[in-house]
């Protein structure tokens, strides 16, 4: 299996659990691997046979922008399912940072993976 990524998909959207956090909009950073088979695109060099990774960011960043979670898991999860559900991949793989919310800590977050690689 093959792994498409986007690396650093910073998005800007209210996360967290406290009070303050709930009034503002803080970055957080995505990256993600999903496993895929590049086989056909390779041999026909044309978008509709790739996954198209431009359409995930977008549709992330849509997602991201609107939601309103308390916890990255919960945010994690979630990103997770829309990817494998709408662009039917079979194994992902990311990692959520939010920077900045630990002092001392450059980023704090969770890795989680879903699916079957194959």
């Amino acid at each position: 299996m093959d792994i498409v990524f986007i690396r650093d998909l910073q998005i800007e959207t209210v996360i967290g659990i406290y009070d303050w956090e709930r009034k503002i909009k803080q970055i957080i950073s995505i990256d993600l691997d999903m496993a895929t088979d590049i086989q056909k695109a390779a041999k026909s060099d044309h978008i509709d046979d790739a996954l198209n990774y431009k359409a995930v960011a977008k549709r992330l960043i849509s997602f991201v922008e609107d939601s309103q979670f308390q916890l990255v898991e919960t945010l994690a999860e979630n990103i997770c399912e829309i990817v494998i559900k709408e662009f039917k991949v079979p194994w992902v793989c990311l990692t959520l940072n939010k920077p900045g919310a630990v002092s001392g800590s450059r980023s704090v977050g969770v890795r989680i993976e879903r699916g079957t690689r194959t």
